[in-house]
């Protein structure tokens, strides 16, 4: 019962504090982080002077870095600067491999010269060393919000260390151990095709070239509408897409423009999506929420009812459902989810 009360205050609260720090100037700055010995991860901090909260870091999926997936410069298109402006100091990471964080010498080489690059535990030690740089700046916890893989890399950042998170936001995230996935998993393209069980690592090599086109269709299939811009602006799809192209310095060079995105996200979900489970929720103790749309094509209710079941140690745990969301529903149009994708993350970060 204070649970919800809380939650019902918190509510209130963030939704007017939100209202009085619209006209609050927002202020960003970019540096990076050293993770391993030449390894340097960019980090975005966005922030205004009513950012007194926890502070916040994000973290994308597989493909499109953080600027993109989190700070476009569009009305409806920066989660980073409604956090912001809902009291937070936000930091916007980018895995290895990503936009301006070092890049492997593998994603400098032909794609088939070698294994998927940038596995989970590499990312971990990324997450690492910017959580601990914002703990050093601050003097405070770290909350942590992850995108689909992002989601997974931060759930196992949190089950390695659980003292050193706030709260823990998992949105549209694959868990396992449920072994079968509609479209990632076991008879996919993703799985090799004479040894059942395991990834197709010749298909995808290092990475994979992403093409502004190749962005869009998962999107567009989620969306229960014949005109997608009834459910999206075009601005923020536009402005998504051109983000992600300039993610990569190279991705000028090729015709058409292409960006590189590290493979071994994807092989790390397709194993998730085929029934392991490649951190243990259990260990978690900061409070959860686990945010699911329903119609997001990555992860599965049973990813929800598996986290729910094993979160036993969390403070708190919530679990939302956004019926007829997309994948991207924070890039979505307000009355499409997006607005109450906020409330419920604003809420649940304010609650203490």
């Amino acid at each position: 019962m204070g649970f919800l009360l809380n939650t019902v205050v918190g509510l209130v609260a963030v939704s007017s504090f939100t209202v009085e720090a619209r006209s609050e100037k927002v202020e960003r700055s970019d540096f990076h982080v050293t993770s391993d010995p030449g390894v340097r991860i960019a980090v975005r901090e966005v922030s205004t002077r009513r950012s007194a909260g926890p502070p916040v870091l994000l973290l994308h999926g597989a493909r499109v870095p953080g600027v993109g997936s989190f700070d476009l410069p569009v009305r409806g298109g920066s989660l980073a600067e409604d956090l912001a402006r809902a009291g937070h100091r936000v930091y916007v990471m980018d895995a290895r491999g990503y936009g301006g964080s070092t890049r492997p010498p593998a994603l400098s080489q032909p794609p088939e010269a070698n294994p998927p690059a940038v596995r989970s535990d590499a990312v971990v030690r990324d997450v690492a060393a910017v959580v601990d740089r914002i703990h050093r700046r601050s003097g405070d916890k770290v909350a942590l919000l992850g995108w689909a893989t992002g989601g997974h890399w931060l759930g196992q950042y949190a089950a390695a260390y659980p003292d050193k998170v706030d709260r823990l936001v998992l949105y549209n995230t694959l868990y396992g151990p449920v072994p079968d996935h509609p479209t990632m998993g076991r008879g996919s393209d993703n799985e090799h095709p004479d040894r059942p069980g395991q990834f197709n690592a010749a298909r995808f090599g290092a990475y994979r070239l992403n093409t502004g086109d190749s962005l869009l269709p998962s999107w567009d299939r989620s969306i229960p509408a014949e005109d997608k811009t009834t459910w999206r602006d075009p601005k923020v799809v536009d402005a998504y897409v051109k983000a992600a192209l300039a993610s990569d310095p190279t991705s000028g060079t090729r015709t058409p423009p292409s960006f590189r995105a590290p493979s071994g996200a994807m092989e790390d979900s397709f194993y998730l999506s085929t029934g392991r489970q490649l951190w243990d929720a259990s260990l978690i103790t900061a409070p959860t929420l686990v945010v699911r749309s329903g119609n997001d094509f990555w992860s599965r209710p049973e990813d929800v009812t598996a986290l729910s079941a094993h979160l036993v140690h969390a403070r708190s745990v919530k679990t939302v459902e956004l019926p007829g969301a997309t994948h991207y529903v924070h890039l979505d149009r307000p009355e499409w989810g997006r607005d109450r994708f906020l409330r419920e993350v604003t809420a649940f970060l304010a609650t203490r």
